[in-house]
């Protein structure tokens, strides 16, 4: 085990299930701006957010305190969350300065390495905490003579267990649970709970190495739901846009019509459930006859 001293960022998750303040949810700062040896406070409290640290320097100890919210679902489904929390981190291109390591039970990893000793691509890292579970992040000032123009940056992002089979850690992902197609519970659960659904045909699929992700490029025929601008156009025909998953899932173009749900990740869409639209619809009509569907979705 290794002891980084006062020299780190603690960043500890608490999870509460209720809504969250949106001016509490990034910090930006300075390292010239502490005086020798001390420890500056943060606290956040968003789902969300990004920490920028100029010259870093010195100590931050950051709390994160998210209230995210659960899941409310119609007559005759279930809802809520077990309480496990997913966290994401992404560093950004130039992470100068620092290194970032994930402490569980007494026990160091590395997450994110200085971008000036190491030659490891910037990459998604996800971990998860199950209840009552405490979590800490170390961010390590690494030494230097001449600390301008280093900056330790990077964005976070914590969901509920509902998104554990979209986690983007390609270092520890489950080909087996990212890939498998989803049952008919799961299909309507993701109708329900995706920050993106849509209808629509593949047109093609390339490769992004880089991500060692597959970029999907979709015509979307209907917008039911996107938390985001992910797919825009002036009509049905030129309503466009993309969607990644992992490269193993091995996703090629074909004829036919999906449903595609996921969630945004950094920006970007990526893929949960997407059955042929008919399949869908199907297990769509059957449940709601049985008065077992978790939402209602306008469906032609």
């Amino acid at each position: 085990m290794h002891f980084l001293g006062i020299y780190s960022v603690w960043i500890v998750f608490h999870a509460a299930l209720c809504n969250y303040s949106e001016d509490q949810c990034s910090w930006r700062g300075s390292g010239l701006s502490q005086q020798q040896g001390s420890v500056e406070q943060i606290s956040l409290h968003c789902s969300e957010g990004t920490l920028d640290w100029l010259y870093p320097k010195g100590a931050l100890r950051l709390t994160l305190s998210p209230r995210l919210p659960s899941i409310a679902v119609g007559p005759g489904g279930g809802g809520g969350s077990s309480g496990l929390i997913t966290a994401c981190v992404k560093a950004s291109e130039n992470f100068h300065g620092a290194q970032l390591y994930l402490e569980r039970d007494g026990v160091l990893e590395l997450l994110v390495g200085d971008r000036l000793e190491t030659s490891l691509p910037p990459s998604v890292r996800c971990f998860s905490r199950a209840p009552g579970e405490t979590l800490a992040l170390f961010l390590q000032a690494t030494p230097h003579q001449d600390i301008s123009r280093r900056t330790a940056s990077f964005r976070y992002e914590l969901r509920g267990d509902w998104t554990a089979r979209l986690s983007l850690d390609s270092n520890h992902i489950s080909t087996f649970d990212a890939c498998r197609p989803c049952n008919n519970t799961e299909i309507l659960m993701a109708v329900c709970t995706s920050d993106f659904v849509v209808r629509g045909n593949i047109r093609s699929v390339q490769e992004d190495e880089n991500l060692r992700a597959a970029v999907i490029k979709v015509s979307a025929t209907r917008v039911f739901r996107q938390k985001y601008a992910l797919f825009t156009g002036t009509s049905r025909v030129s309503t466009r846009g993309e969607i990644r998953t992992l490269l193993q899932c091995g996703v090629k173009p074909g004829p036919g019509s999906f449903l595609f749900t996921g969630r945004v990740h950094f920006g970007e869409a990526w893929l949960g459930c997407a059955p042929r639209y008919k399949d869908f619809l199907h297990a769509y009509t059957a449940a709601k006859a049985a008065q077992q569907i978790p939402c209602e979705l306008p469906v032609d």
